[in-house]
């Protein structure tokens, strides 16, 4: 099952993009992985929007949900010059520093990748067979680091 649908480089358009994975996941049968899905998607969207087009509402974002191997694939690209990918995804130093929703992305799903020089990212999410334990200790580096930030 595939999902393909752009959209104009707006934040307000935010909402629209989460209610459309929403009915994807249920549709799929996927549904309890949709809260970590979306916040990885609705980064990487807002990632597109402000950084890869410069929120420049004449450009649009294309976005595509995919079933795929046990579970959901999510490619989003931007119309923008694309960025240096490789210098980005680590644990980041601190509070709004750069990368750091790309670590949220990285750290959310099970594989991510880029191409197009930076203009697009597909992120991968098992959902049959994740391990509970994976999912815990994902969810614990998020807070540490997040803990780490607000200290």
């Amino acid at each position: 099952m595939t999902e393909t649908f752009a959209i104009q480089s707006d934040i307000a358009l935010l909402p629209v993009v989460e209610e459309r994975l929403f009915h994807f996941c249920h549709e799929c049968h996927v549904g309890d992985c949709f809260s970590a899905v979306s916040v990885a998607l609705l980064q990487a969207v807002s990632n597109a929007i402000v950084h890869g087009n410069g929120s420049d509402a004449s450009k649009q974002v294309g976005i595509t949900f995919t079933t795929c191997r046990g579970g959901i694939a999510i490619e989003v690209a931007d119309e923008g010059r694309g960025f240096d990918f490789e210098r980005y995804g680590e644990l980041p130093v601190g509070i709004e520093t750069p990368g750091e929703g790309i670590f949220v992305m990285k750290s959310l799903a099970d594989r991510m990748e880029y191409s197009d020089q930076g203009r697009r990212v597909r992120m991968e999410f098992v959902v049959d067979g994740i391990a509970p334990t994976d999912t815990l200790e994902r969810i614990a580096v998020l807070r540490s680091h997040f803990a780490t930030v607000a200290a």
